[in-house]
């Protein structure tokens, strides 16, 4: 089965739950797709948690906290939320590939590092054998891989990230099943487990369940 994997390097979450993909089945492939989320917070007209001062604090108090209790290193980066264009688009060139992609992670929230610092630079040169990140990360192809597949993103209903998105058995219209966010982990895996455990009665009725009321949004 072949899941497809949606993340910014912003979310610390992306970080944690790519740290224990080690937690797949063995015959689970995962495309990965970089997304900008800031441009998924634009599509929805939502804000992010870093937008919301106390829920900010709170979110890296908790993401640290569950990092000590899964044994995954993790330090905040100088500042929070940062640009993670470059990031984004670095994964890009570099081939979508696992261990690059970690190796970006890590310099971020292992190590702690502000991404355009020299350090980081430096390291991400040597373990990715690149010479000119800057080069790189400039291309017009990059760049409008990153701006599609956020596009992407938005068309297939993921309004976070991170979000695996699953080819779902025939369950009536839809295409693929999301799984929002690392506390959405065991869910995908009992999903690839046993997906009919997800279409019975009530599952069916959720999905058609009406809003009672809507909250008018502030401008």
């Amino acid at each position: 089965m072949k899941l497809t994997w949606y993340f910014d390097f912003i979310s610390p979450f992306a970080y944690l739950q790519h740290c224990q993909f080690n937690r797949l089945p063995n015959n689970i492939e995962v495309e990965y797709k970089p997304i900008l989320f800031a441009g998924l917070l634009n599509h929805w007209d939502n804000v992010g948690p870093a937008e919301v001062s106390p829920k900010r604090i709170f979110t890296y108090k908790h993401c640290y906290w569950m990092a000590k209790k899964n044994n995954i290193a993790f330090k905040m980066p100088p500042a929070h939320p940062f640009n993670s264009l470059n990031a984004l688009r670095l994964a890009i060139a570099t081939g979508c590939k696992s261990d690059s992609i970690q190796s970006i992670f890590d310099i971020i929230w292992k190590y702690g590092l502000a991404l355009d610092s020299g350090e980081a630079m430096s390291k991400l040169e040597a373990q990715l054998e690149v010479n000119d990140i800057s080069a790189l990360v400039s291309q017009t192809n990059v760049k409008n891989q990153l701006r599609q597949n956020t596009e992407q993103a938005a068309d297939n209903n993921i309004f976070g990230v991170p979000t695996f998105s699953v080819p779902c058995t025939d369950f009536g219209n839809r295409v693929t099943e999301n799984f929002w966010g690392l506390d959405a982990f065991d869910m995908l895996l009992d999903y690839i487990d046993d997906p009919v455990k997800f279409n019975d009665s009530e599952m069916r009725r959720i999905e058609q369940l009406p809003q009672g009321v809507q909250r008018k949004r502030l401008k």
